[in-house]
């Protein structure tokens, strides 16, 4: 990889002196599902700080419409959950992880209805749903379909009224701090109104989120810039699966307009995806029909929008008819209406987009990298559970589970490193480059467009190799630039995971799951049944799955 991704460890010069400093004993960066869930559980026994980059709100998890995979059901089986997640993870489940995030979890959703999440019930008992790759009903969700804002109200009543959780919002974290050691020691954060300033830490979770706007069509909010994953990659953390990224496959298509998800609970419901020519294909292609795994429906769609000349493929739920159709899934419904699509007499037009990382910090079952004092979870880090693909709506049980565990882990040698002043100096200079300043605005938008052409749904040799030689030549221009604000530091990080995904899908010459290589198009396990591991300074490395 090029060496401007291996040399550059801060993002900005540092001189500590001169800045104001923060100190708490764990701090938490992110306010989706896991970081809220790591954060109420260390402030059990000590003092929190939680940073997030835009309000407490902007997350995946606030916009989440599916639900939460878990066994409640009495004639439901952990073991039956446990085995579609390894058949969906396409031979990279780790299954003690995904037996610990299976069985834990029930116990951390029961948790969530204790502390105030209204799940959708009739007469008081929990109405589960189904979802692509489930063999059974299992899903639960909440108003129908903004079941990660109700997780996400719960967990913020839970931290807002803990007096042992301090909030700094709208903060922008630009790196995570080393020592000489190599042990995190807390983070450089930035705030329009504070300037720059060092908050230090005994321990420190990333809980970032995703990296959905590296690519311009995507599911994920705004603030999904990878930061975190950008942030582990400098600190020295090893970044795994990097080239498994799962697209969604039903996206609300409308020319001009940027595209919302189409919850895979409509499909759960019933619904059917046509061509443009009116015929019902996912038959033909999978016994599970439109409720397969989502990388299956994601390149049938693909496929059948190339042979058909289309840009979407049509959802139809009429026969569902408009009365249920508006009972279970409100948003929607609404915001359907607001396109003036009837969907009691017309298909809805969709097509994939980004929706999901599976690559990230690779760590171990309390959440632990291997930078000490530094923690992921969520989506910035790779666990184990999703392998190739994700089940769907596994995600919020993990980063429930991955939430509280590292929350407890982080507590450990709390008084050994625990911050206290005098503070080392911290003095870190970061050379300033003479070379042309690029358009950032025209490369970032450059960048989306040739992610979503080049590294999609469907790959091909030439063309990774291409996007390479492009981040690589971009990279030359903008990672050697001191920015003094967000949209700068934003776009070095979606540069250097951009770089991480492109050089780990030429790496993996085979199919497998979400990672689909149009002249390697058969799985090898042979070869391939592995793990790509990604460290700053050494390359890749394989560790056997």
């Amino acid at each position: 990889m090029n060496r401007i991704f291996d040399d550059r460890r801060y993002l900005v010069s540092i001189h500590s002196r001169k800045l104001p400093h923060h100190f708490t004993d764990c701090l938490v960066i992110g306010s989706g599902a896991a970081g809220l869930r790591a954060a109420i559980q260390a402030a059990d026994s000590c003092q929190v700080l939680l940073v997030t980059k835009s309000d407490a709100e902007s997350s995946n998890t606030f916009q989440a419409q599916g639900g939460v995979a878990v066994v409640l059901d009495p004639s439901d089986t952990v073991e039956s959950h446990i085995a579609d997640t390894l058949t969906v993870g396409a031979g990279l489940c780790d299954e003690a992880v995904v037996r610990t995030v299976v069985t834990e979890g029930v116990q951390r959703v029961e948790e969530l209805i204790g502390w105030g999440a209204q799940f959708d019930s009739v007469d008081g008992r929990i109405v589960f749903g189904r979802e692509g790759g489930h063999s059974f009903s299992r899903v639960v969700h909440a108003h129908g379909d903004a079941t990660g804002r109700e997780i996400s109200q719960t967990l913020l009543r839970a931290a807002k009224a803990n007096p042992s959780i301090e909030w700094l919002t709208h903060t922008f974290v630009l790196d995570v701090i080393t020592d000489e050691s190599g042990r995190c020691r807390g983070a450089i954060a930035w705030r329009q109104d504070h300037g720059m300033f060092l908050i230090w830490a005994a321990s420190t979770i990333l809980a970032t989120g995703g990296a959905g706007q590296v690519y311009r069509e995507s599911t994920n909010p705004p603030v999904a810039t990878a930061d975190g994953h950008a942030i582990a990659w400098r600190a020295g953390a090893t970044l795994a699966d990097m080239e498994m990224v799962q697209f969604h496959p039903t996206t609300l298509y409308i020319a001009g307009a940027s595209r919302s998800l189409i919850s895979e609970a409509v499909r759960g419901e019933g619904a059917y995806l046509l061509d443009r020519a009116g015929h019902r294909f996912m038959p033909d292609l999978h016994p599970l029909a439109e409720l397969a795994p989502r990388d299956v429906v994601s390149r049938a769609i693909w496929e059948r929008m190339a042979q058909t000349n289309s840009a979407y493929v049509l959802l139809d739920v009429r026969h569902i008819g408009r009365e249920r159709f508006a009972r279970r899934f409100p948003g929607i419904y609404e915001q359907l209406n607001s396109f003036d699509i009837d969907i009691a007499t017309t298909p809805i037009p969709v097509r994939p987009a980004a929706h999901y990382m599976m690559g990230g910090a690779r760590v171990d079952l309390d959440g632990r990298t291997n930078v000490p004092g530094l923690f992921a979870v969520g989506e910035v880090s790779a666990t184990g559970l999703h392998g190739a693909t994700r089940l769907a709506s596994n995600s919020l049980l993990e980063a429930l589970v991955f939430g509280a565990r590292a929350g407890r882990a982080a507590l450990e040698n709390l008084d050994v490193h625990r911050p206290a002043e005098p503070i080392p100096p911290l003095d870190v200079a970061v050379e300033r480059s003479s070379r042309t300043t690029l358009d950032l605005d025209d490369i970032r938008s450059s960048l989306r467009s040739m992610m979503g052409r080049n590294l999609g749904v469907e790959r091909e040799g030439d063309r990774l190799a291409e996007s390479c030689e492009i981040i690589d030549f971009w990279a030359r221009y903008v990672m050697d630039k001191t920015f003094a604000e967000t949209p700068g530091w934003e776009f070095q990080n979606m540069l250097t995971v951009s770089a991480l995904i492109a050089h780990a899908a030429i790496s993996r010459t085979e199919s497998r799951g979400a990672h689909y290589r149009r002249d390697y198009p058969e799985t090898d396990d042979a070869h391939w049944r592995c793990h790509l591991d990604w460290t700053k300074g050494h390359g890749s490395r394989r560790r056997d799955a």
